[in-house]
């Protein structure tokens, strides 16, 4: 917004100006003309409004009709738009004006500083009175807070007395609260809206947006840029807005405050669709737009000139070269084949980053890619820098960490599994944890920790650690860690709650015997009508409300017992499942094999190592005497 004048004083002059009297359209022109002849300064003259006219005239077929003037009434009485809207009527003002130059100190108003400014399309005008001004009342302060407004209006060349039917209202509004204060300090800047015209509606061009391919919002300035997120799949998910054609809309015309008539240019047509769509979009078409949305979930797919939603892709390898990576919603259902099956080369190239529904890979994931599915094959081997996750989970031969609920691994080579469900068929070295693990082979240098069972087949080799925890997941530590600061806290109320109930029923058993005295004869004067003495009422109601008192205790201790039972009681049944989780091994032992249970409470391992060609199969946590814990062969 601009704004234009000030009340503010200028140096001295170069030389005097005397008073001239002009018949102008154009004051600021009149302005910097008479500055110019005198050689002062512009601020250093000033001017009185004599006279205002306003002129009409409305040119039809081409035919330019003479100026005619108008009075206010006549103004008032134009219809809107057979007038103003109307781009043949044309409007003006002449105003006849005093100039005069300024003399030193006369300004009354010279730190009140004003200034009319208005919006782009001049449709809107507003009053800016500027923070730290300040101004005094006095009996013409409204009168010449009008004329410095159309002042203001004038050198802006914003007509007068139109447009402005809220002006009045404003200056009332600002020479009332002057009127009020007498004096007053603006401490911060105000704006008011002092004229209004008829705003035109802006002009549309056509446009097609392609929602579908906009990109994610703008990395911040110290966020690395990840160069292979390119885009290669653009997942969508049913009735999801995928593109629109915005249809050309005409402007409609305006006047601003100026008198000018605003034509609103003519819209340019140039995005119009030149695609077509098959039955996985619908297309929605009303008068301002056309929307095409998915009729179901997964990825957009241009071929030839239509657009198509597909399910399933076939690609040869996914690398920085030549699809980079590979970014889809878990919930879009699409599926890729990856089709590399040469062992030279990866499947899933170094860096990778994949997400997608399903992902079956017939060759190998190379080193620091990462898979987020909920469904993924891996028919090579991973890479041990590798990261994949998926609810269901198959990899022929594993190095890197797997994530999961269920993971089915066909040769796990020192690799990481965690899991809730872990079927591994050959373990050569490597990290499983899981809620229940099986391993048909099992060799050498293999950690297995579960919480319900572990079941071996065969054991082919020693310096492995079979360990039972009840904590294993983060979810369960979590759980017993809330627990036990909540016991915490909750033992630490009780103890106070007692100490409490155990001084308030004190205090009711010394006071039984006067308060039974006090309640005699509190009975006795009520039934002989007689008023009851103050002192006695409040003895009666002080025990009464101590009683009270001790009820509720009661029963906050109560409630806070049966939570400390609960919550003890979930962290006991914890513990007693791991009296239920079991080590198995089918075959005989061999080698140096540990197996360890972890108890909760007590925080304590309890370990056991099986003796090398021992055929006790089932082993389990055993209490065989109070608080001491073994591990035995126990029945299956």
């Amino acid at each position: 917004m601009a704004f234009f004048g000030s009340t503010k004083k200028s140096e001295s002059v170069s030389k005097s100006m005397r008073p001239t009297v002009i018949r102008t359209q154009n004051v600021a022109k009149e302005l910097m003309t008479l500055a110019k002849t005198y050689d002062i300064k512009m601020e250093k003259i000033d001017f009185n409004i004599l006279d205002i006219q306003t002129y009409v005239r409305e040119n039809k077929d081409g035919t330019e009709h003479e100026w005619e003037e108008i009075t206010a009434d006549e103004l008032y009485e134009l219809d809107e738009k057979e007038a103003f809207l109307n781009p043949n009527f044309q409007i003006k003002q002449m105003y006849e004006i005093e100039f005069f130059q300024k003399e030193q100190d006369e300004d009354l108003y010279k730190d009140f500083n004003l200034a009319v400014g208005a919006n782009a399309t001049k449709c809107k005008v507003y009053l800016s009175i500027k923070e730290g001004s300040k101004v005094e009342y006095n009996k013409n302060f409204e009168q010449d807070l009008l004329m410095m407004i159309n002042k203001r209006k004038i050198r802006a060349g914003v007509l007068v007395n139109i447009f402005d039917e809220m002006l009045g209202d404003a200056v009332f509004k600002l020479s009332s609260h002057v009127r009020v204060e007498e004096k007053v300090v603006y401490n911060k800047s105000e704006t008011l809206l002092i004229a209004e015209s008829f705003e035109p509606t802006i002009t549309l061009d056509d446009a097609l947006v392609f929602y579908y391919k906009k990109e994610k919002e703008q990395h911040a300035d110290n966020e690395k840029v990840d160069y292979s997120a390119r885009g290669f799949i653009k997942s969508v998910v049913k009735d999801e807005l995928l593109i629109e054609y915005i249809k050309a809309q005409e402007g409609k015309p305006g006047r601003n405050c100026r008198g000018e008539f605003m034509t609103p240019k003519p819209p340019e047509v140039k995005n119009e669709p030149k695609f077509t769509v098959d039955d996985t979009i619908r297309v929605v078409d009303d008068t301002k737009s056309t929307k095409y949305f998915a009729n179901a979930n997964g990825y957009i797919s241009l071929e030839g000139t239509t657009y198509t939603i597909k399910k399933e892709m076939d690609i040869g390898s996914i690398d920085f070269k030549s699809t980079g990576s590979i970014a889809t919603a878990l919930s879009a259902d699409v599926s890729i084949n990856v089709k590399e099956a040469n062992s030279d080369k990866d499947a899933v190239g170094n860096g990778m980053i994949v997400e997608v529904t399903e992902i079956h890979i017939e060759g190998n994931v190379g080193s620091n890619a990462k898979i987020n599915a909920i469904k993924a094959v891996v028919e090579g081997q991973t890479h041990k820098t590798s990261q994949i996750r998926a609810e269901s989970l198959k990899i022929n031969i594993h190095k890197g960490a797997a994530y999961g609920k269920k993971v089915n691994i066909t040769r796990l080579e020192h690799g990481v599994v965690d899991c809730d469900e872990a079927l591994i068929m050959q373990a050569i070295g490597g990290d499983i944890r899981a809620k229940e693990i099986t391993i048909e082979v099992c060799a050498s240098y293999v950690k297995a920790t579960a919480s319900r069972f572990i079941e071996i087949k065969k054991l082919h080799g020693g310096e492995n650690i079979f360990t039972i925890d009840p904590l294993l997941k983060k979810e369960a530590k979590k759980s017993v860690h809330k627990n036990k600061d909540k016991v915490n806290e909750i033992e630490i109320e009780l103890r106070d709650i007692k100490k409490e109930i155990l001084k308030y029923m004190s205090l009711i058993e010394e006071n039984a015997t006067a308060f039974n005295d006090v309640k005699k004869r509190l009975m006795h004067y009520k039934k002989n009508g007689v008023k009851m003495p103050t002192s006695f009422v409040k003895q009666y109601k002080h025990f009464h409300a101590m009683q009270e008192t001790l009820s509720t205790l009661k029963k906050d201790f109560d409630i806070k017992k049966d939570t400390l039972q609960l919550l003890t009681a979930d962290s006991a049944s914890l513990q007693d499942n791991i009296f239920d989780a079991r080590v198995i091994n089918r075959d005989h032992w061999v080698g140096y094999n540990e197996i360890k249970f972890k108890l909760i409470d007590p925080p304590i391992d309890v370990v056991y190592f099986p003796k090398e060609g021992s055929h006790e199969k089932v082993f389990g946590l055993v209490e065989v005497d109070e608080g001491i814990f073994e591990i035995q062969a126990v029945k299956e």
